[in-house]
């Protein structure tokens, strides 16, 4: 079987054929198959994005490399959404057949996928300020600078080297906009990043120079689930024949991703194809499998991990340190503006009450997500908040509104008759507040100020959108790295847990206390 396997895919790769076993193309008069595969938009052109004229429909050089190869199958491509950081997962539970994005070929893949033939190659680049041009050129020149990147990338794990190397601070991002536009504004002093995203990112955001240096090169693939080798193997025929035509090469130049190196490059998959496929075995083996190594990737861009998952405790511990910190602090600042808010909306006036009700109303109306953008990005003209600050001041402000509802509620629950019975004893209104009405409302808002607390613990990963690398974030690297989510996810879970358990075992006794 293997053997026929192997002989049915040389002859794809040599003669061009397009099908090849459990693969072939729908017989004549039956309708197209559909090759689903999936990438993420919001990644943007050159790879895949929407298109400006027509949103509903996406265009891209990994379009259209879909396309091509759902033709020559003789099927119709059909696009899946998927968050860059979720291809490999989905492509191995089975969402999509194939998974392409500017996806880099790295050595770990091969021995959890069907990785097709590298179709092209990405030169790591460092961007930098105008006027740093003549300062930073390596990374080791860039030591105790922060240097940008995408999470949970080969240039990541490239500045994780680097940090323990030459003291580099990796600076980790969900998105190849803002590492940029930060460049430029400094809250970074440089970016690592595929020559593609640096390339299209400087024609939007000018103010920086790509050094011409490059750092090191890598290759963009597809990737098939483990058991789908045949319809790989088909996917790669198609890839070889339009290699050879020139198809490739015109798609590459209408996205403006052409130049002389990938032309030489091309040369070199041509020769590597002519030679015949690999002779490796495995789940990852076949035309184009071994590839990416025989074209010479340079160093770091595609190093197997072979990181115990006992090496990413310290990680996975300092980032869990970072949540809690992060946590206890907003919800300080939660708990002090919620309860001036809550006390301004019952004793204020009619246009304090007023003005605290709108700023509840539109806080609590808003995403919080959305919050973190605006007081980190948008506001960066006029005050640029560290990250961590930022997500502080963001989270904070967030929950003083939920907070301010639970105590103004709590103080309203209060007895009439007992203020009015404590103001006839003639206590004043801040007497009757800290003997009568708070203690019997602390009792009354402890339960959900906890709720609220393990709430915004949760909540907390979401700060990771301005590059606070906390619990969750620091989980997902650690999963993409080792290529599984069950126990990062376990090994995640188990540490929220133990940070919010025993607030609540706390607030159940301080609760029995006081009701005795």
């Amino acid at each position: 079987m293997a053997a026929d396997r192997a002989r049915c895919a040389l002859a794809l790769l040599v003669f061009g054929v397009a099908a090849c076993g459990g693969d072939s193309p729908a017989p004549s008069g039956a309708g197209p198959k559909v090759l689903r595969w999936g990438g993420d938009a919001e990644g943007g052109a050159p790879f895949v994005e929407a298109d400006p004229s027509n949103p509903s429909v996406v265009r891209g050089f990994d379009v259209e490399i879909a396309e091509l190869m759902a033709q020559g199958l003789g099927r119709s491509a059909r696009f899946a959404q998927v968050a860059w950081a979720s291809i490999e997962p989905s492509v191995a539970r089975g969402d999509f057949d194939v998974g392409m994005s500017g996806v880099e070929d790295r050595s770990e893949l091969r021995a959890r996928f069907a990785v097709s033939l590298p179709y092209f190659e990405f030169r790591q680049v460092l961007a930098v300020r105008t006027a740093d041009t003549a300062r930073y050129h390596t990374l080791a020149q860039l030591a105790g600078r922060r240097v940008a990147t995408l999470g949970a990338t080969g240039a990541y794990r490239l500045l994780l080297a680097a940090q323990q190397e030459h003291g580099v601070v990796p600076v980790s991002y969900d998105d190849d906009v803002h590492p940029y536009t930060d460049l430029v504004a400094g809250r970074v002093d440089a970016v690592l990043l595929d020559h593609v995203i640096a390339d299209r990112a400087l024609r939007r955001t000018p103010g920086f120079m790509i050094q011409p240096t490059v750092v090191t090169r890598g290759h963009y693939v597809a990737l098939f689930a483990r058991d789908r080798a045949a319809l790989r193997d088909s996917a790669n025929a198609v890839l070889a024949a339009r290699l050879r035509d020139g198809t490739l090469a015109a798609v590459f130049r209408k996205w403006g991703v052409w130049d002389a190196e990938q032309a030489a490059y091309q040369q070199r998959l041509l020769a590597s194809l002519q030679r015949g496929p690999g002779s490796g075995s495995g789940s990852g083996s076949g035309p184009g499998s071994e590839l990416g190594s025989e074209l010479g990737s340079e160093p770091g861009s595609g190093a197997v991990d072979t990181t115990t998952g006992w090496a990413y405790t310290p990680s996975l511990l300092r980032a869990a340190g970072i949540t809690l910190g992060l946590s206890v602090a907003a919800m300080l600042l939660a708990v002090l503006l919620g309860g001036g808010i809550a006390a301004g909306r019952v004793y204020g006036g009619p246009v304090l009450r007023g003005m605290l009700a709108t700023y509840v109303e539109i806080v609590r109306g808003t995403p919080v997500l959305l919050q973190l953008f605006v007081l980190y990005y948008g506001l960066s003209a006029v005050v640029r908040l560290p990250a961590l600050l930022a997500a502080i001041i963001g989270l904070g402000l967030n929950y003083a509104a939920y907070e301010s509802e639970i105590y103004r509620s709590a103080l309203q629950s209060v007895p009439r008759l007992q203020l009015e019975a404590a103001r006839t004893l003639g206590l004043s209104e801040w007497q009757v507040f800290r003997f009568v009405r708070g203690p019997q409302a602390l009792r009354l808002a402890l339960a959900p100020m906890t709720n609220d607390f393990v709430a915004l613990l949760k909540d907390s990963s979401l700060v990771s959108v301005i590059t606070v690398v906390e619990l969750t974030k620091q989980t997902a690297i650690y999963a993409t790295n080792v290529g599984s989510w069950l126990v990062p996810g376990l090994a995640c879970g188990a540490m929220y847990l133990a940070m919010s358990l025993p607030l609540s075992r706390l607030a159940r006794r301080l609760e029995a206390r006081w009701n005795r």
